[in-house]
């Protein structure tokens, strides 16, 4: 089991949802096998879970698409020599999580084999679907792991595709990482690099959507 530490957000500025522009929100791994189950799951996860539904329900007169990314692995895949095995494909590790399972459909679900959901199958073309000018709000876990590679690959193809109309955007209590007992990987530490890079890199971090 492992501990989750907790963000704080008063570093930065909050956010009113009238500022939102055409919203497209996606939530990362928020599956059992990171909140309920298995070697990587982590009960205080879950404090993201009530805000990442207060972002849906007030984006719902505004939003153009929400999209949820699993992991979900085989048996003996190269991302194993790096982390303990997690989320098999047809477990329920890689299931979103009960508390969301309203706001899934049958074609809102990408699966994802890697840290990054840039990679994963029918994603670029989502992306490219999406109309501008748009916001991309990335919520989930982990900071430092899925969500930092994410979210430095949208500004990316933001840049090289000179989307001046479009914002990566990341509020911080919509998102979380842990502390690991397997390894040196600490929280507070991770969770600060990650949001500073982000912010270093175009990225808006803010701390929370208001009304």
């Amino acid at each position: 089991m492992l501990i989750m530490a907790r963000l704080t957000c008063d570093e930065y500025f909050v956010m009113d949802y009238s500022e939102l522009i055409n919203p497209a929100i996606i939530v990362v791994d928020m599956v059992n096998g990171f909140i309920k189950e298995g070697k990587l799951s982590d009960p205080y996860i879950a404090r993201t879970v009530q805000p990442i539904i207060n972002l849906i329900a007030n984006t719902n007169h505004v939003r153009q698409d929400l999209l949820f990314v699993t992991d979900c692995h085989q048996e003996g895949c190269l991302e194993f020599e790096t982390f303990p095995v997690h989320c098999l494909e047809g477990t329920s590790e890689s299931q979103v999580i009960d508390e969301l399972k309203d706001y899934v459909t049958d074609t809102n679900v990408f699966k994802k084999n890697s840290i990054n959901t840039f990679t994963a199958p029918g994603f670029s073309d989502w992306l490219n679907a999406i109309k501008a000018p748009a916001d991309l709000v990335v919520t989930g876990c982990c900071t430092d792991l899925c969500i930092l590679q994410l979210v430095l690959s949208l500004q990316s193809w933001i840049n090289q595709n000179e989307k001046r109309n479009m914002r990566v955007i990341v509020p911080v209590n919509c998102v979380d990482t842990y502390d690991a007992e397997f390894s040196s990987h600490k929280a507070k530490k991770m969770n600060k690099f990650a949001l500073e890079n982000m912010e270093a890199n175009g990225i808006k971090v803010i701390s929370e959507f208001v009304k």
